[in-house]
């Protein structure tokens, strides 16, 4: 009798618990962490998502960005501007328990983004003026080239100047020559973007942090910053356990 009576109370409380469970996931997203599964080829070979390949799980980091705005070197994610067409075609389900299932998935990185989520790295922030190339084919900003050791496949391809305004970022995936960037689609706006690229989770074989190297030479940036090292500990040593 009393372990009905404990069977019936379990099941009066899992509806609560799955939804506290659902808030505290839902706060966290918007606030703190939000992992991102790479849905292109265009961050080779900082990131994967060729096709083919196990696809890179990223975690996003909010923080970061609550004071201070994203710096050249950093990777992004961002929700594409109207003048941004999708780099990657996914379907939303019809019925709401495909949404439901797909919501959970998105939010826990095993899902595509929506086609909307983009991930580039910054190169050029507001007031300063972007083009290419100089004479040995480097993209310059300010008339000083820049010091790009990640680039895949570059495209040496000409454009500019572009003065970007305040607020503005100029975006461009690290495999040139596969990325539809800033060079078709102009500048995003600061805000724009949900988050930095901070630490690849997903497959274990490529776990690490992501570098934001300081690709104007201005030692303002670096590989990690102090705020998303502390927040992301509980996370790498669980899967260090793993390894």
């Amino acid at each position: 009798m009393a372990e009905k009576k404990e069977q019936r109370s379990l099941l009066k409380e899992l509806p609560v618990l799955l939804l506290v469970a659902v808030v505290l996931a839902v706060v966290v997203k918007t606030f703190l962490v939000q992992p991102f599964y790479i849905p292109s080829a265009s961050m080779e070979q900082t990131l994967h998502g060729c096709p083919g390949c196990t696809a890179d799980r990223i975690l996003v980091t909010k923080p970061p960005y609550w004071f201070s705005d994203p710096q050249p070197g950093d990777v992004v994610v961002f929700e594409g501007p109207a003048a941004w067409p999708s780099e990657t075609q996914a379907d939303e389900p019809t019925n709401w328990l495909s949404r439901a299932a797909l919501f959970v998935g998105r939010a826990v990185g095993v899902a595509r983004p929506s086609d909307r989520d983009f991930v580039k790295r910054v190169v050029a922030v507001g007031g300063q003026t972007v083009q290419c190339c100089d004479d040995q084919g480097r993209v310059t900003v300010d008339g000083r080239p820049l010091d790009e050791p990640y680039l895949y496949q570059d495209d040496q391809r000409a454009f500019g100047p572009v003065t970007l305004e305040a607020g503005q970022l100029w975006v461009m995936g690290d495999h040139r020559s596969d990325s539809a960037d800033s060079r078709d689609h102009g500048p995003i706006g600061v805000d724009d973007v949900i988050g930095k690229a901070s630490v690849i989770v997903w497959p274990l074989s490529r776990f690490g942090w992501i570098d934001s190297p300081d690709i104007q030479d201005t030692t303002a940036s670096g590989p990690v910053d102090p705020g998303t090292a502390v927040l992301l500990a509980p996370v790498l040593l669980a899967v260090r356990r793993r390894r």
